[in-house]
C-alpha cells in the first residue's frame, strides 16, 4: 500500500469530485477476484480472474496462490534484447509498496497495492494493477486479492490514454455517492453467506476502498464492471441461460458466464431471504405470536399461501411422544396467511381446526420422513384426494393448478408440525432451490417454535406449581377479614417467588405473612413453596415472630447459598388488640387507622433477607383498634425501574386509606392507583409479580371472652364443668352445653393430672366458632393414641378428637396449651 500517497495529499484532494467527473467511467473496470485461504490455497477464482490470467476456475481452485499470482521478483522484466517473458511467467513491474508475495506470505497486517506484468498468449503481455486485503475472522479466508488489466484504462480517451495510473486506497466516504459504493462492494465478492459477505465488506471499508490514482490529487474509486457493452444484449443472453437452468439442461459454453451469474444471484437472493426471515421470527417466546411471525415471514415474497399445522400437544404446551407421527396424530391449523381476497380461505380452512391426515397424502409423507415434499403442480386428481379430507367443503378451486411445497417444522429431529406453501398458477413453480430454501426456513422456524413451546411448557408447569402453592385463605378468620391478590409479572420468565399466607394460631390469633424469593422462574417458585411450608409449620408451633424468622434463615442457609428471600411476619391477637411484627429485609406494611382514616408506614427494624445469616431479628408490638386495616405487599407493587420506591410507597399509603365498599374493592383500588401513578410518570407497566394481603382487624369484644383460674386439684374439675355450662347459657348457646362440658372435663382433668404447681387456666372465646383453651405448666405435649380395653388412660383425647370440630396443642412460655373448637349453631 502506498500510504505516503494518501497521507501526503492535500485535504481538498480527498473529495474526488473533479477526478470522478474528469475521467468519466474510468473507475468502472473488469475486476479479477481471488480469495486465498489460511493454507495459502486459492478458494475462489472469479470469471474475471479466468479472463485475466487465462486459467479456468477448476484448474485454479485448491492450488497455491503463489504459483498463480504475479509475485514480485519472479522473473526479470523483458528487455529489448531478450524479448517478452515466456508464457505463464510473471515479472515485477514498478511495484508500489511491498510486493504481493509479502501479502500472500501473511507478513502484512495492512492492505497493499501494486502493479505487475504477466506474459500473455503469443508474444503479448498484460500490465495489471492489484490490491490485496488481509482478512480476519472466524472463516478460513485469509486474503482478498483484486486485479485489473490496465490496457483499457490506458486507451480510454482514444488519444493515448493516461500517462500515469497507480492503485491506491482511500476512505469511501471521500467520494460522492459513498453509500452506493458501500452497497455495491459486495458485487465483487465471491458467493458466500450474507454474514461472511458483510464481515469482509466491513473489513475492506475499514482498511481502505480501492481507487485509481492518476496523479497525487486526481483519484477515482473502483467500481465493478463485468464488461458487458449493451444491457439489452446481456438480458437476452441471461434469459437463454435461465431457460436452460430451469429445464435442467447444461448451459451452452457461450452463455456460461450468464448462467453462473444467475446461479449466484439466485443463491444470494435466497440467502438474503433466509436472513430476513430469521430477523423477523423469534422476537418473543410467546407461542401464539411466534406462529403468526413464521407465517407472515414467507408471504408474499416466497409464497402466496402459507398454512401452518402443529401437533395438538405443541399447541397445548404439553409434552408428547417423540415417535414418528401416524394417521391418528391430530394436527391443529394454527395460522393461515394468503394474498387472495379477504375471507376466501376462512370458511373452507378455518384456523383452529384439528384433523388427521391419511397415509397417501404429501402431508403425511412430509411429517413421517421429516423431509420437504415438492409438487410442481397440483393435478385435479391430487386436488380431489386432498379435498376429501374436508367434510362438506370443496377446497379444490383453492388448490388445483397451484404449485405446492410442504416443509416440516422440526427441532432436535422431532417433527412438531409442517407448513403448506402454495403459489398461484401464474407464478413460477417451486423448484429444487426453493425446496432447499423451504427446508432451511422450516428448520429455523422449527427451532424458534420449539423454544417457544418449551418456554410455554415450563411456564405452564411453573404456573401450576405456583397456583398449587398459593393458599386458599377464607375471607373471614378469628377477629378479622382477609382479602388477597396475586398478579404474575409481565416479563419473560414472569413466574416468581412472591407469596402470602394467613395461618390460624392458638388463642384465636392469626399470623399474616408476605414473602418474596429473589429471582423468577421455576426455581424461585419451588423455593417459595419450601419457605411457605416451613413458615406454616413453624407458625403452627406458635413460635414468636423473631424466632420464626431466625429459624427460617437457618433453614434457607441449609438448603443452599442461592436461597435468598425477604419476609414480613405479623401475628394479630384480636383479644389483646395488638400486632407483633418482625421483618426480614421486606418493605414495611401500611396500617390504616379506623378512627381518623389516617394511614402510615409502620416503622420496623428492617433486618436482613432470609438466607444471609448471622443477623438478628427483632419483633415490635403495635396496638390496634377494631376496624384498623393492615396492608402487606411485595415490592413488585410499589417499585418499577427508573422510579424511586418512595413514590410507590407514598401512593400505597394514600390509596390504602381510600374508603371501599369491600375488602376486595380496597385491594383493586390499591392496584389501580399504583398502575396509574407509574403510567403517568412514563415508567410503563408493572414487570414484576405482586403479592398483596389486606386484613381488617375487627377484634373480639371482652363480653365474648370468659376466663377462669382453676387450682390443680381433682375436685376443681366439677367446678369447671359448671362454670362452662353457666356461661354458655348466658351466651344463648344451650345446645353446645353438653358437648362443651364433656370436652372441658377431659381437658381440665388431664391438665390437673400433669400440672406441677401453677393454677390451670381455662378460657372460652365466642367468635366464628366456640373456642375452648386449657393451659398448664407441663411442657410435654399430649398425643393421640389407641387405648386398649384394659388401659386406664389414653381415651380423653380420643373423645376430644371425636366431638371437636378442630383441636390442637402448642407450647407456651410457662408450659403448654390444649385447645378445641365447636361449631356454633346457625342463627335463625
Amino acid at each position: 500500500m502506498d500510504r505516503g500517497t494518501e497521507q501526503d495529499a492535500p485535504p481538498d484532494s480527498r473529495a474526488g469530485d473533479g477526478a470522478a467527473a474528469g475521467h468519466g467511467g474510468a473507475g468502472r473496470i473488469p475486476l479479477a477476484v481471488v480469495v486465498v485461504d489460511r493454507d495459502g490455497l486459492v478458494s475462489h477464482w472469479s470469471r474475471g480472474a479466468r479472463r485475466l490470467f487465462s486459467l479456468a476456475k477448476e484448474d485454479a481452485l485448491g492450488r497455491p496462490a503463489v504459483d498463480l499470482l504475479p509475485v514480485t521478483g519472479a522473473l526479470p522484466e523483458e528487455s529489448e534484447d531478450e524479448g517478452p517473458a515466456p508464457d505463464g511467467a510473471y515479472a515485477a513491474y514498478d511495484g508500489l509498496g511491498p510486493g504481493l508475495g509479502a501479502s500472500l506470505g501473511g507478513g502484512l497486517s495492512y492492505p497493499a497495492a501494486g502493479r505487475a506484468r504477466l506474459a500473455a498468449s503469443g508474444n503479448g503481455r498484460v500490465d495489471m494493477l492489484w490490491w490485496a486485503y488481509p482478512l480476519v475472522g472466524p472463516g478460513r479466508e485469509r486474503l482478498l486479492v483484486l486485479a485489473a488489466d490496465t490496457d483499457g484504462l490506458l486507451r480510454t480517451d482514444g488519444a493515448g490514454g493516461y500517462e500515469h495510473i497507480a492503485p491506491g486506497f482511500a476512505l469511501h466516504t471521500d467520494f460522492p455517492g459513498s453509500e452506493d459504493l458501500a452497497r455495491r462492494l459486495p458485487e465483487i465478492l465471491p458467493s458466500m453467506s450474507v454474514g461472511d459477505s458483510a464481515r469482509i465488506v466491513a473489513q475492506v471499508l475499514e482498511l481502505g476502498y480501492p481507487v485509481l490514482e492518476f496523479s497525487q490529487n486526481d483519484r477515482v474509486p473502483v467500481t465493478p464492471d463485468w464488461g458487458v457493452p449493451r444491457r439489452a444484449e446481456r438480458r437476452k443472453r441471461r434469459e437463454r441461460a435461465a431457460r436452460a437452468l430451469a429445464a435442467g439442461e447444461p448451459v451452452p459454453e457461450e452463455l456460461r458466464d450468464e448462467g453462473e451469474d444467475l446461479e449466484y444471484a439466485a443463491v444470494r437472493e435466497h440467502l438474503e431471504f433466509l436472513n430476513e426471515v430469521s430477523s423477523r421470527i423469534g422476537t418473543s417466546l410467546d407461542l401464539a405470536r411466534t406462529i403468526v411471525e413464521v407465517s407472515k415471514a414467507v408471504v408474499p415474497r416466497f409464497t402466496d399461501v402459507a398454512g401452518t399445522y402443529l401437533r395438538e400437544q405443541v399447541v397445548a404446551g404439553e409434552g408428547f411422544d417423540e415417535g414418528v407421527p401416524d394417521t391418528t396424530t391430530m394436527w391443529h391449523r394454527v395460522a393461515l396467511e394468503h394474498t387472495d381476497e379477504p375471507g376466501r380461505w376462512d370458511d373452507v380452512v378455518p384456523v383452529g381446526e384439528a384433523m388427521p391426515f391419511p397415509a397417501h397424502t404429501p402431508f403425511f409423507q412430509c411429517m413421517t420422513t421429516g423431509e420437504p415434499v415438492l409438487v410442481p403442480r397440483i393435478s385435479e386428481e391430487m386436488g380431489h384426494a386432498v379435498a376429501s379430507q374436508f367434510e362438506k367443503r370443496d377446497i379444490r378451486p383453492l388448490i388445483t393448478g397451484r404449485s405446492m411445497l410442504v416443509v416440516p417444522l422440526k427441532a432436535r429431529h422431532v417433527v412438531l408440525g409442517f407448513m403448506i406453501l402454495l403459489r398461484h398458477p401464474e407464478r413460477q413453480v417451486f423448484n429444487d432451490m426453493d425446496r432447499v430454501t423451504g427446508a432451511e426456513l422450516a428448520a429455523r422456524a422449527g427451532l424458534v417454535l420449539d423454544n417457544a413451546r418449551m418456554y410455554t411448557y415450563q411456564e405452564n408447569v411453573a404456573e401450576t406449581l405456583q397456583d398449587s402453592m398459593l393458599p386458599h385463605i377464607p375471607p373471614r378468620m378469628a377477629g378479622c377479614d382477609v382479602a388477597t391478590r396475586y398478579l404474575p409479572g409481565t416479563l419473560l420468565g414472569r413466574i416468581g417467588g412472591d407469596w402470602f399466607d394467613a395461618v390460624k394460631l392458638p388463642g384465636a390469633r392469626t399470623a399474616f405473612v408476605v414473602g418474596d424469593v429473589m429471582g423468577h422462574g421455576l426455581n424461585s417458585a419451588a423455593m417459595m413453596g419450601q419457605l411457605r411450608t416451613a413458615v406454616q409449620t413453624m407458625a403452627a408451633l406458635d413460635l414468636p415472630p423473631a424466632q420464626l424468622l431466625r429459624n427460617l434463615d437457618d433453614l434457607a442457609q441449609r438448603l443452599g447459598d442461592t436461597y435468598l428471600a425477604t419476609c414480613l411476619y405479623a401475628v394479630y391477637d384480636p383479644i389483646a388488640s395488638e400486632l407483633r411484627l418482625a421483618n426480614a429485609g421486606h418493605i414495611p406494611p401500611v396500617l390504616v387507622r379506623a378512627a381518623d382514616g389516617r394511614s402510615e408506614l409502620l416503622d420496623l427494624p428492617t433486618g436482613a433477607p432470609i438466607g444471609v445469616g448471622g443477623v438478628p431479628f427483632e419483633a415490635v408490638r403495635v396496638p390496634v383498634e377494631p376496624g384498623d386495616r393492615l396492608v402487606m405487599c411485595t415490592d413488585g407493587l410499589v417499585e418499577v425501574r427508573g422510579e424511586d420506591i418512595g413514590v410507590g410507597l407514598a401512593t400505597l399509603c394514600e390509596s390504602a386509606a381510600h374508603p371501599a365498599a369491600s375488602m376486595d374493592d380496597a385491594c383493586d383500588t390499591i392496584i389501580r392507583e399504583l398502575a396509574v401513578t407509574f403510567s403517568e410518570a412514563g415508567r410503563g407497566g408493572r414487570k414484576d409479580d405482586v403479592a398483596l394481603l389486606m386484613a381488617r382487624l375487627g377484634g373480639i369484644e371482652p363480653d365474648d371472652v370468659a376466663e377462669w383460674r382453676i387450682a390443680p386439684e381433682p375436685s376443681e374439675v366439677g367446678r369447671a364443668r359448671a362454670a362452662v355450662r353457666e356461661q354458655l347459657y348466658d351466651w344463648g348457646l344451650p345446645k353446645l352445653a353438653d358437648s362443651a362440658e364433656l370436652l372441658v372435663s377431659e381437658l381440665v382433668t388431664n391438665a390437673v393430672r400433669h400440672s406441677h404447681a401453677r393454677p390451670v387456666a381455662l378460657r372460652l372465646v365466642r367468635g366464628d366458632t366456640l373456642l375452648c383453651e386449657v393451659e398448664d405448666d407441663d411442657h410435654e405435649l399430649p398425643t393421640l393414641i389407641d387405648a386398649r380395653p384394659a388401659d386406664e388412660s389414653g381415651r380423653g383425647l380420643r373423645v376430644v378428637s371425636t366431638l371437636a370440630r378442630q383441636w390442637g396443642t402448642s407450647r407456651t412460655t410457662a408450659g403448654k396449651s390444649v385447645w378445641c373448637e365447636l361449631t356454633l349453631p346457625r342463627r335463625r
